[in-house]
């Protein structure tokens, strides 16, 4: 991120190709931001519909007379042609938010699908964890295209679909327990290749997107961080093979992707409190 006058952020554009134009729905531009105490924005209006995700903190909307107050897992729509004005609210966190600006004949109708209007362009609570993925990853694709293409056009326009429907009434009344689709495919890549010793940033490029968004998806929905889980699968397998095998402490440390056999007996020491050697001792 970048530091302005009122924010700390990142700024992405759009340039719609002719498949945007026939599906009329494009992104415009999309970002992030961190607050700074005196952020504010407007009096202004805008020419397409801007979709403004609350993750942390407080802002005030202030919209045909009203005046409302946004919290995490809000949001707020600038709609075209109207005029706004919102400014960060006192709060204990910074407010962060993620925003993504769309256009097209098609937006009106589904702004309408997830609940927005311009006499209420806000939600309370509608932004879920599986919104802020999609709209996270909806993000990372227009961070990572270097250049139009049909392909990526049609991969932005189903993202932003997807994250709308996640907004809409029906989708968005609680959250799942169960990991999303493409966190279980990482958890079975991590299941297969954890002894081979893969890293973190091996699996979030096997799921096409950021290290830093993977973990903080990944830790959210399975409780512990990808790194954790890499090592739980590790020393599961060295448990086996040291109670249940005759192999040496040397070779189950390479087997399951240690450089050496200090750097295993470590990693097993503090995971069991207690040595490979003492572990299998105290079984016979």
């Amino acid at each position: 991120m970048l530091e302005y006058e009122h924010e700390y952020a990142e700024f992405l554009y759009y340039t719609p190709g002719y498949t945007d134009k026939e599906a009329q729905l494009w992104p415009v531009r999309a970002g992030r931001n961190i607050a700074k105490p005196h952020y504010q924005v407007g009096p202004k209006r805008i020419e397409c519909y801007s979709l403004h995700f609350v993750l942390e903190g407080s802002v005030c909307l202030e919209f045909d007379g009203k005046r409302v107050e946004l919290h995490a897992n809000d949001l707020f729509c600038l709609f075209p042609g109207r005029t706004y004005f919102y400014h960060a609210a006192a709060a204990d966190q910074p407010l962060k938010m993620n925003w993504l600006a769309l256009d097209g004949s098609r937006v009106k109708s589904l702004m309408k699908l997830a609940g927005l209007s311009p006499e209420r362009p806000f939600g309370r609570g509608i932004v879920t964890l599986q919104a802020r993925e999609r709209l996270g990853g909806t993000i990372e694709k227009l961070s990572n295209l270097e250049r139009w293409n049909p392909a990526a056009s049609l991969e932005l326009q189903g993202s932003i679909c997807r994250l709308l429907a996640e907004l809409s009434p029906e989708m968005a009344t609680a959250e799942t327990s169960e990991p999303s689709g493409w966190i279980r495919e990482c958890m079975e890549f991590m299941d297969l290749h954890a002894t081979e010793g893969i890293s973190v940033q091996q699996v979030a490029a096997f799921a096409g997107v950021h290290r830093s968004y993977f973990s903080n998806v990944f830790t959210s929905q399975i409780g512990i961080s990808p790194q954790k889980y890499l090592q739980k699968i590790r020393m599961e397998k060295a448990h086996r093979l040291v109670i249940e095998t005759e192999a040496s402490v040397t070779e189950i440390a390479l087997s399951l992707g240690y450089p050496n056999l200090y750097t295993f007996t470590r990693a097993f020491k503090i995971y069991y409190k207690m040595s490979p050697l003492a572990m299998r001792n105290s079984r016979t």
